[in-house]
């Protein structure tokens, strides 16, 4: 049910974004007109853009996964809970500084009318909405897999030398990787699980906006600062989805699709974006509705995860609260991440 929901959001994005209106309020300016508008060179920055974002986003996201065989950087090691409390402040920026305010800015467009959308914080209301609802999946999908996990989930046996070699999960809750063994309760490699399924989810409906966006604009001098904001962005971001990928422990197929969803979806809605362009318009009534929605679900769905499923499991976990000098470490990173990404929507 989980497994399939982000080829369920981009076939619904798609739908929504595609029945837009097309005709733009004409006292409305478009976010990315200016003095600097060539069509010509900014096709040539889109396509250069759909590369390099699509190079970084498999980068960042494959580094955890790839990096194993370094014993820095294995998932119990020091180094990659740093690393990874680097890459969760970059996502929690990520929902509160570009999300969110990208939300705010298509709700409370001059182009939309002042009933209602002018009259009633509907980018929080949302997000807190989508937020809620974020907590009932998460909390009602661990309730219906823990139901199917056998009695001995707690139990840690030893596994053949065949299977220390092949790295399987099994039920008892005994993960192996790489030939070293790590007691993960069963339990707690669900969690993992459903973790990084909803993660995805709302890293995808943002790629696929901010991609489309991106794709419509004819405006060179928004799009090359943005090109290495969202390169900045997909690395790190993937490195925190990559993490979680990892300890969820899933079979090279689920990895591979979660790892190819997560690095398509921003190189596809920009490309979306470039065939649209001649009639899709950003001043669009329903367009900026649609869009200021979907980042609102998105902001309230990132924070949530970074703020409870992410930085709340970790630092209140017994590993960093038995070990203070390494817990400060981890707050420094989280901030050097938050604040970078932040930093970043000056250009973004």
């Amino acid at each position: 049910m989980v497994r399939n929901n982000p080829n369920v959001v981009v076939v619904t994005i798609l739908f929504l974004l595609l029945s837009l209106p097309l005709v733009s309020c004409e006292e409305c300016s478009s976010k990315y007109e200016g003095g600097c508008h060539d069509k010509n060179e900014a096709l040539k920055l889109k396509v250069i853009a759909i590369f390099c974002i699509l190079l970084s986003s498999m980068i960042g996201v494959c580094i955890p996964i790839f990096t194993t065989s370094v014993p820095a950087l294995k998932p119990d090691g020091d180094l990659f809970v740093v690393i990874k409390a680097f890459a969760c402040g970059v996502i929690l920026a990520t929902g509160y500084m570009h999300v969110m305010p990208d939300s705010f800015a298509d709700l409370t467009s001059p182009c939309l009318p002042q009933h209602p959308w002018h009259k009633f914080p509907f980018t929080t209301f949302i997000a807190m909405i989508s937020a809620i609802f974020t907590l009932m999946v998460d909390s009602f999908s661990l309730s219906y897999f823990k139901k199917k996990l056998p009695m001995s989930s707690s139990v840690n046996n030893l596994e053949t030398t065949k299977e220390l070699e092949l790295g399987h999960v099994h039920g008892h809750g005994l993960a192996i990787a790489n030939g070293h063994e790590k007691n993960v309760n069963a339990e707690q490699l669900l969690r993992y699980r459903v973790v990084a399924q909803v993660l995805e989810l709302g890293i995808v409906v943002h790629s696929v906006v901010i991609g489309l966006s991106m794709g419509a604009s004819e405006n060179p001098c928004t799009i090359k600062p943005l090109i290495a904001a969202l390169c900045f962005h997909q690395l790190f971001e993937g490195m925190g989805l990559g993490g979680c990928i990892l300890q969820a422990d899933y079979g090279v197929k689920m990895k591979v699709i979660m790892v190819f969803f997560f690095s398509v979806t921003t190189p596809f809605g920009i490309a979306l974006g470039i065939g649209l362009s001649e009639v899709y318009s950003d001043t669009s009534p329903t367009a900026l509705i649609v869009e200021g929605v979907l980042n609102a679900i998105s902001a309230g769905l990132l924070n949530y995860m970074a703020l409870v499923d992410l930085l709340a499991n970790e630092f209140m976990g017994t590993k960093l609260q038995s070990r203070i000098k390494l817990q400060l470490l981890c707050y420094i990173a989280v901030f050097l991440g938050a604040g970078g990404m932040s930093v970043m929507a000056i250009w973004a």
